[in-house]
């Protein structure tokens, strides 16, 4: 009974460990082994999306989560979890999501995207 108890503590220790890492938010570009494209889009998505927008998480804040985007066949808008439609949502906005494509440079909606198939 002793040796059933201490497996399943060393289960729940090693459960708990592993959730315990860094926040990859608070890693650097280097630690999170993002190339220049992705760190300047990671740098652009901290300017302009994370006040609305968690990256790390699909918990979502004014807008949706984005964690792993991109591994899933839909946007939260429902659109086609594509570079296409992502991109035409960031520059034209959708719904609450303002535009900023006048804001943007294409390079920094490029590098957002870059760095957007990170997480």
């Amino acid at each position: 009974m002793r040796q059933k108890a201490s497996i399943a503590l060393g289960i729940v220790l090693l459960v708990v460990l592993a959730g315990c890492g860094k926040d990859p938010a608070l890693k650097t570009d280097a630690e999170l082994g993002l190339n220049a494209h992705q760190a300047e889009g990671r740098r652009v998505y901290q300017l302009y999306c994370a006040v609305c927008h968690y990256a790390y998480s699909s918990k979502g804040l004014k807008g949706p989560g984005l964690k792993g985007m991109y591994q899933k066949e839909y946007l939260p808008s429902g659109l086609v979890a594509n570079d296409r439609f992502v991109l035409q949502t960031i520059v034209r906005g959708r719904n609450m999501m303002p535009p900023l494509g006048n804001s943007l440079s294409q390079q920094q909606v490029d590098d957002v995207i870059a760095y957007l198939h990170t997480l």
